[in-house]
C-alpha cells in the first residue's frame, strides 16, 4: 500500500500523556501487532521529521491452518519476515483481554508469545498496551468502538477504512500509533500495561469480547 504521512502538529495532543514524543521517536520504526488465532493484524509505522508514516498494514490469515502448531509456525515466519524487511526499533502489541474461556486465552497468549519471540529474536524491544489505553490514545476515550478508531486513523493517516478481519489491521495500526504517542509516559512499559480495574471496566463495556 502507499505510504501515508501525517504531521503531528495537526494532531490534538490534549488527550496525550507525557511530554512531546518528537525527540524520542525521531527516526524510529514501530511494528504494531493485534494478536489473533484466525486473523492477526500488523502495521509498520515510521516517525520522521515530525511526521508519522504508515509503511504497510494488513492481516495474517491463520484460519486456513487446522493444526494449532502450524498456526504458530506461520505467525513466527510472517512476523519474522516483517521484522527483517522493515527493521523496526520496537514492537507494540495489544495485550489480550481477560475472559472466562481459559482455552481461548491460552490460544491467544500463545499467538502473542510467538509474535513477541519473532521480534525478540532480532533484538526488537517489545511493549504491551491494554485495549482501553489504545482507544484512549487514538480517540480520546477508552469506550470508543473499533469503527470509531478506524475512522480517526483514516482521517489522520489516510488509510483505508476496514471491516471484518480488516479491522485487525487497523487495530494493529492503532497500537503502533499508541506506542508513538505515549513513548515517554511512565505507564508505557514492557511488563505492566494496565490494572485489574481497567480490565474490569473494559469487559463491562465490551461483553462481546469475553472469550
Amino acid at each position: 500500500m502507499a505510504i501515508h504521512r501525517v504531521p503531528f502538529a495537526a494532531r490534538d495532543k490534549s488527550s496525550l500523556e507525557g511530554p512531546s514524543v518528537g525527540a524520542t521517536m525521531e527516526g524510529r520504526v514501530v511494528i504494531g501487532i493485534d494478536p489473533g488465532t484466525n486473523f492477526m493484524g500488523y502495521a509498520v509505522v515510521r516517525f520522521s521529521a515530525g511526521q508519522a508514516e504508515c509503511l504497510v498494514m494488513g492481516t495474517i490469515n491463520l484460519s486456513r491452518f487446522k493444526d494449532r502448531y502450524r498456526k504458530l509456525h506461520h505467525i513466527f515466519e510472517r512476523v519474522s519476515s516483517l521484522v527483517a524487511q522493515y527493521s523496526p526499533n520496537e514492537m507494540a502489541l495489544e495485550a489480550p483481554f481477560y475472559g472466562v474461556n481459559v482455552q481461548s486465552m491460552l490460544k491467544l497468549g500463545r499467538a502473542q508469545g510467538v509474535a513477541m519471540a519473532a521480534a525478540l529474536a532480532r533484538d526488537v524491544d517489545v511493549f504491551e498496551y491494554e485495549p482501553t489505553r489504545v482507544k484512549q490514545a487514538i480517540a480520546g476515550s477508552g469506550r470508543a468502538s473499533k469503527e470509531q478508531v478506524a475512522g480517526i486513523l483514516h482521517s489522520t493517516l489516510g488509510v483505508e477504512l476496514g471491516s471484518g478481519e480488516k479491522l485487525d489491521a487497523t487495530d494493529a495500526l492503532s497500537v503502533a500509533m499508541c506506542h508513538i504517542y505515549t513513548q515517554n509516559s511512565p505507564v508505557a512499559t514492557r511488563e505492566k500495561s494496565g490494572t485489574s480495574s481497567e480490565w474490569a471496566t473494559f469487559l463491562s463495556q465490551n461483553p462481546d469480547r469475553k472469550a
